[in-house]
């Protein structure tokens, strides 16, 4: 009885109910089914553009793709063109995935550009290719076999049910790891990538389930039209109508491209009814996209939620000392209990130039498996562009890397992180628009589709991912935005995200930086326990005492390279390391207590 009395279903009861009480309102029923149509094909639209951020203005191209699918079929078989939906489906996931695989290498403006280009080329296309779409004479289609009695009724019901289609699929697709990774791209690709996720692989498949409603709606349409021509499949209008729906309903929200797109709609009608037609209404979309960009550039339901919270705010009580978090047990799963001694970490004669600066200068590191190295040294010289080379974020320009007995500089970073390679940054690179929990479970360990296609915010992922925050303490701010919680709490979530992957070897850059002592003393109470049960870590750090108590080996770098190796106590007293990093007045302070 609950879930009758929601009102979204409350309005898709009288959605079904009103045709079939109100039989004869002809006009009333297209517009509606218009709205359907613009509503299935914005939900697909902000699959790719909302979640993953690559905005597509050329979007409409994959209507026409499913109805002339639906027209050149049924025109030289026959067949309805309700039952070469499927197909039409098809198609436009075919040439999504095909246009993807090259389009979704450029980012940006260049994306929006090639997007258009590919409506554009389509339309030239299917007008100068006589033999199979008739250019621009067009294709007529069969009438509708039916009773003229019932009207539109068949296309009404159509419509409706591929948008409840595309809203539900949507939902889906936000609720599994795939789409948790769609929105880490969003937020920060370089980061998403770093955490195991297969960034093109997500954009493709991302772009792919975009389009398939979206040609099916085309097969439908096309029987509803009864004619096509190139002009008005592909129409560079179409696709302006669905970003503005979006985005007058709020990108990469479910519900927004919805809402916006009744508003367009209705908006449009007017504006043709009562505007003086079509050019009126070009107008009113151009004024509408100025006022959305100016007045509501996160949409009409995020600006509601953000104002019912201000009226509404949660109490949350935020701590950055260590006796709010309390300490958890954990047991990591991935690194074998037992494994030979040996280097889990080598890089051999690494080089990275910017410019006429040398970062790295041939440098040489080995980090031996179960062992929590330290890597320090002044700002400037080199450890952090060093992480980069290690993780992929960068491309050394020469040397190698080599990772577990594999060499791995040539391989991308999310096959770095599934081999169990992770990093935490310098300064925290959470996903701010995420939940922590979502943060948490955005990893991907493995490229498994099963994997990627598991749930996010429930299930097994979910259990693991509540389990990680409890073992750093922040089990309580899970349903949170990760961007309100503390600097010290984000860094220990940015862990906790790093410990989904199941690493082998974590690269911990700075994890004291910025953060309140009894944090740190928790960080390093977590770093022992991990290492215990076989994780190996590789930690640049300028708390001196917290390297000094918590690392052993400690490697110096200076200037691009290494220039001296050893226990703390040989260390503290190197002469090299006096004069390069410490300083002969440095004296030993006291260590971070265990």
């Amino acid at each position: 009885m609950r879930r009758l009395a929601d009102p979204r279903v409350l309005l898709v009861l009288a959605l079904v109910a009103y045709p079939l009480i109100r039989p004869y309102d002809a006009y009333p029923q297209v517009v509606l089914l218009m709205a359907f149509l613009l509503a299935t094909q914005a939900v697909g639209w902000n699959i790719i553009s909302g979640y993953a951020g690559y905005v597509s203005l050329g979007h409409s191209v994959f209507l026409g793709l499913g109805s002339y699918t639906a027209g050149i079929v049924g025109a030289r078989t026959g067949l309805n063109p309700f039952l070469l939906a499927p197909l039409g489906g098809l198609v436009a996931v075919g040439a999504a995935v095909l246009a993807g695989s090259v389009v979704l290498r450029t980012r940006g403006h260049p994306f929006v550009i090639i997007t258009i280009a590919l409506l554009l080329s389509t339309q030239v296309i299917a007008t100068n290719w006589d033999a199979l779409t008739n250019g621009s004479d067009g294709i007529t289609l069969a009438l509708p076999t039916w009773s003229r009695d019932i009207l539109n009724l068949p296309f009404y019901f159509a419509f409706l049910l591929l948008m409840l289609a595309s809203i539900g699929f949507s939902a889906w697709i936000r609720r599994t790891k795939f789409g948790t990774g769609l929105v880490a791209i969003r937020e920060d690709e370089g980061k998403a990538a770093a955490i195991g996720v297969d960034t093109t692989r997500y954009k493709i498949a991302a772009y792919g389930a975009s389009v398939f409603v979206s040609g099916m709606a085309g097969a439908v349409y096309a029987y509803f039209l009864t004619f096509l021509n190139p002009i008005g499949a592909f129409s560079i209008l179409g696709s302006v109508t669905i970003v503005l729906a979006a985005l007058v309903g709020g990108r990469g929200t479910l519900w927004g491209p919805v809402i916006g797109a009744f508003v367009v709609q209705i908006a449009s009608e007017l504006a043709t009814v009562y505007g003086g037609g079509t050019q009126s209404r070009v107008l009113v979309f151009g004024l509408a996209l100025v006022l959305v960009v100016l007045f509501l550039p996160a949409g009409l339901l995020p600006t509601v939620e953000a104002w019912w919270r201000r009226r509404h705010p949660q109490e949350v009580t935020y701590t950055d000392h260590a006796g709010a978090l309390a300490k958890r047990q954990l047991t990591v799963r991935a690194p074998a209990p037992e494994r030979p001694a040996g280097p889990l970490l080598e890089v051999r004669g690494a080089t990275k130039r910017f410019g006429g600066l040398v970062a790295v200068d041939g440098a040489d590191l080995r980090v031996d498996a179960g062992s929590i190295t330290a890597l320090i040294g002044p700002n400037g010289s080199g450890k952090t562009t060093l992480f980069n080379l290690v993780t992929g974020a960068m491309r050394a320009d020469a040397g190698e890397v080599w990772f577990d007995g594999r060499r791995i500089d040539r391989l991308p970073p999310w096959r770095r992180g599934h081999a169990g390679l992770g990093r935490t940054f310098q300064v925290t690179r959470l996903f701010k628009a995420m939940t922590v929990l979502e943060n948490v479970v955005a990893p991907m360990p493995d490229a498994r589709w099963r994997s990627m296609l598991a749930g996010a915010v429930s299930g097994h992922e979910a259990e693991r991912a509540r389990e990680l925050l409890a073992f750093v303490g922040l089990e309580r701010f899970a349903d949170q935005p990760a961007g309100a919680l503390s600097y010290g709490q984000q860094k220990l979530v940015e862990l906790a995200q790093v410990l989904m992957m199941e690493p082998k070897l974590v690269l911990l850059d700075e994890p004291a930086g910025g953060v309140n002592p009894g944090l740190v003393a928790r960080l390093a109470e977590i770093v022992r326990d991990l290492n215990s049960q076989g994780v190996t870590f590789l930690v640049v750090e300028h708390n001196i005492p917290l390297v000094l108590d918590l690392c052993d080996p400690v490697v110096v770098f200076e200037r691009g390279r290494p220039i001296a190796e050893g226990p703390p106590s040989v260390i503290r007293t190197d002469p090299v390391v006096l004069d390069a990093y410490l300083g002969h007045d440095w004296s030993d302070h006291e260590a971070v207590p265990r």
